[in-house]
């Protein structure tokens, strides 16, 4: 754990950050989190389920023989739990799927290119299940997956909420 990582009562305290800003938009609201003395036992429900889903879909994801729909909607969907992770760890949540992503740069300092690859995958995600179109290179697929292992191993890396 990150001595110098701010904890969450200091990061809600900041007034400056890019998440307090979408809370005063109302794009995002701020929870209140629970405090955890040990990540199995006492972390929040919802993170802990969002981490577990995401774990289970990333397994999945490579099993042989799955179509790529299957393989991108597994994918796609431990991304987004582990977003939604991420962003309940600091004390937010949104229910509006795209912006976990675009937060990621303020939840664990994703590069922007890759919440990109996530943005990306997103508008596929919508144009498949409103419009029933799915077009997916297999190169935006291992990039999902990339990105995803990614995701799980920086939520993983962020310790019990504080």
């Amino acid at each position: 754990m990150n001595a110098d990582r701010p904890t969450l009562r200091a990061l809600l305290r900041c007034t400056a950050t890019a998440l307090q800003h979408l809370t005063r938009t109302m794009a995002i609201a701020c929870v209140l989190c629970l405090v955890a003395k040990h990540r199995s036992t006492a972390e929040p429900i919802n993170i802990i389920w969002a981490e577990y889903q995401a774990r289970r879909r990333l397994k999945d994801a490579k099993i042989d023989g799955l179509s790529e729909d299957s393989v991108f909607s597994l994918a796609y969907g431990a991304a987004h739990a582990l977003s939604l992770a991420a962003m309940r760890w600091h004390g937010y949540r949104s229910d509006n799927r795209y912006l976990v992503f675009q937060c990621l740069q303020q939840t664990i300092g994703l590069e922007n290119a890759k919440w990109r690859v996530l943005d990306k995958c997103h508008k596929q995600r919508n144009l498949a299940e409103y419009e029933g179109n799915l077009e997916i290179t297999p190169q935006l697929l291992q990039e999902l997956i990339k990105v995803t292992e990614e995701l799980l191993k920086s939520v993983d890396a962020m310790g019990p909420v504080k």
